[in-house]
């Protein structure tokens, strides 16, 4: 913990607080940390405890994801409300798990929209992966029904799913694409030169562009 305050910088920490996160380290820094460390699953369960979230950010870096049982996993959700955290844990660990669907499911139905964009984010993930099984026309049902009026994580989280089935599955492509119309979510978010807009109909036909090109080349 020591090591980890040392680490804090100021100006890291205005940047980070402008996204939701509370902590001043720099990734780079961290990930570096954790590699000396290596993986040290009590140590990360310790660092996970102490609710700092620099610490919680180097406990996922650092765990087993394979060790966890998955009523722990879904109180490690239930726990982590910082932006960064519960994105390293769905990423870094959840998808790594075992219980991955089963967890994919109960938290995609969950009343609290934070971690119901816990269960989008695996969705997306099967979705670009294993789609098979899935019922995608259900999934769009559904994003066309909630997403406009979800609250901003979770709404975050349908859109990346619905940009997804439109980029990796053309026969519900043009649907998605109508449905990113019709809704306009993050239409107007501020994009950075050289980056794709995360508005559904342009990140859809900016992904399946390159995809061609790849093809072609």
């Amino acid at each position: 913990m020591a090591e980890l305050a040392a680490l804090e910088d100021p100006k890291t920490r205005a940047v980070n607080e402008r996204h939701g996160d509370d902590h001043g380290v720099n990734l780079g820094k961290l990930r570096a940390v954790a590699k000396r460390l290596k993986t040290q699953q009590e140590l990360s369960r310790r660092l996970w405890e102490t609710d700092d979230t620099a610490a919680r950010l180097l406990a996922i870096l650092i765990c087993r994801p394979k060790a966890f049982e998955r009523a722990e996993l879904d109180a490690m959700l239930r726990e982590a409300r910082r932006p960064k955290v519960q994105d390293w844990l769905v990423n870094y660990v959840v998808k790594k798990s075992p219980h991955a669907e089963e967890l994919r499911l109960a938290w995609a139905a969950d009343p609290d929209p934070v971690v119901a964009s816990a269960g989008w984010a695996l969705t997306t993930e099967r979705v670009a992966k294993n789609p098979e099984g899935l019922d995608l026309a259900g999934l769009l049902d559904a994003i066309e029904a909630e997403m406009k009026d979800a609250p901003d994580r979770l709404q975050w989280a349908m859109n990346h799913c619905l940009a997804q089935i439109g980029i990796d599955h053309a026969e519900h492509r043009a649907r998605a694409i109508a449905i990113g119309e019709r809704l306009e979510v993050l239409k107007d978010y501020p994009t950075p030169p050289g980056c794709t807009s995360p508005f559904a109909p342009v990140w859809i036909s900016e992904m399946v562009r390159r995809q061609q090109d790849e093809t072609v080349a």
